[in-house]
C-alpha cells in the first residue's frame, strides 16, 4: 500500500495534534462510514424538500410569487426557481381528495397535506397550530368506523345538496382528533353529517393525536385494528 506524507494531506493543526501521539510512526487510517449526501445528517435537505413542496402547492392553488416570497422570506427569483424547476424533489400535487392524501402519506408528507387542506381548501390557517408541530402524531389514511366519532353538535337533517352525485375519491379524508379516549370531528362536521346521512359505515380518515398519552392509548386499543389505505 502506497503511503503519503501526512504533512501534505492533513491540516497543520490536525498534524500537530497527531504528532503528540504518533510522531515518526507508520499509521493506517481506516475508512470511515460512507459519506452521506449534503444535509442528510442534519435533516436540513429534507426540510428544504418539504418547504419546496408546500411552495409549489400554494402557487398551484392561487398564491402569487410575491406572496410566497413574503411568507418564506425568500427573493422573487428564489421562489421562481422552486416553482419552475424541472427537477422537483417529490412529484406529487396537492388536491383536497383522499387520493392526494394517500400519495402524501406514502411519501412521508402527511402533515404537509393537512396543512395544505386547512390553508388552501378550508381556509382556516388560524387553527394550523392545533394540527401541526413536532409533538403531534398522525395516524392514517385509514378506514375508520364513523360510529366511534362523537356527534355532539352535528345535525343530521337532510339538506338540498346533491349528495347522490358525490364520489368518495373526490372527497377529502376526515380529520379526526383523538383525545382522552374519544374521537372528535373538529373542522369537517358538515362532511361527517353528509356521510352519516348516506349511512356510510367506514370512511377514509386521518387521526390526529396531540399528546403522548393519547398516542399510547390509541396505539394500545386501535393501532393494530385499523387498515391503512395504500391507494385511492
Amino acid at each position: 500500500m502506497k503511503y503519503e506524507n501526512a504533512g501534505e494531506v492533513l491540516p497543520e493543526e490536525l498534524l500537530k495534534e497527531i504528532q503528540k501521539y504518533a510522531a515518526g510512526k507508520l499509521l493506517y487510517i481506516p475508512k470511515g462510514e460512507e459519506k452521506k449526501g449534503w444535509g442528510e445528517t442534519s435533516g436540513y435537505r429534507d426540510r428544504l424538500q418539504r418547504r419546496n413542496v408546500m411552495i409549489r402547492n400554494k402557487y398551484a392553488n392561487g398564491m402569487t410569487v410575491s406572496e410566497l416570497a413574503d411568507e418564506y422570506f425568500l427573493s422573487l427569483d428564489s421562489i421562481k426557481k422552486i416553482i419552475y424547476s424541472k427537477k422537483h424533489d417529490r412529484h406529487i400535487t396537492y388536491a383536497p381528495t383522499v387520493r392526494s392524501a394517500v400519495q402524501y402519506a406514502n411519501n412521508g408528507l402527511l402533515e404537509e397535506w393537512i396543512q395544505c387542506y386547512l390553508m388552501l381548501t378550508r381556509q382556516v390557517a388560524s387553527t394550523l397550530h392545533d394540527y401541526s408541530g413536532e409533538k403531534n402524531h398522525y395516524f392514517g389514511v385509514v378506514k375508520f368506523p364513523l360510529r366511534l366519532i362523537q356527534m355532539d353538535g352535528i345535525k343530521l337533517e337532510a339538506d338540498d345538496s346533491a349528495e347522490a352525485d358525490d364520489h368518495a375519491a373526490d372527497l377529502p379524508p376526515l380529520l379526526i382528533e383523538y383525545e382522552r379516549g374519544k374521537f372528535y370531528c373538529i373542522e369537517q362536521k358538515e362532511l361527517l353529517a353528509r356521510l352519516k346521512r348516506r349511512k356510510v359505515n367506514a370512511y377514509s380518515t386521518i387521526i390526529v393525536l396531540k399528546e403522548s398519552a393519547d398516542y399510547k392509548r390509541f396505539m394500545k386499543h386501535y393501532g393494530h385494528a385499523l387498515f391503512f389505505i395504500d391507494h385511492a
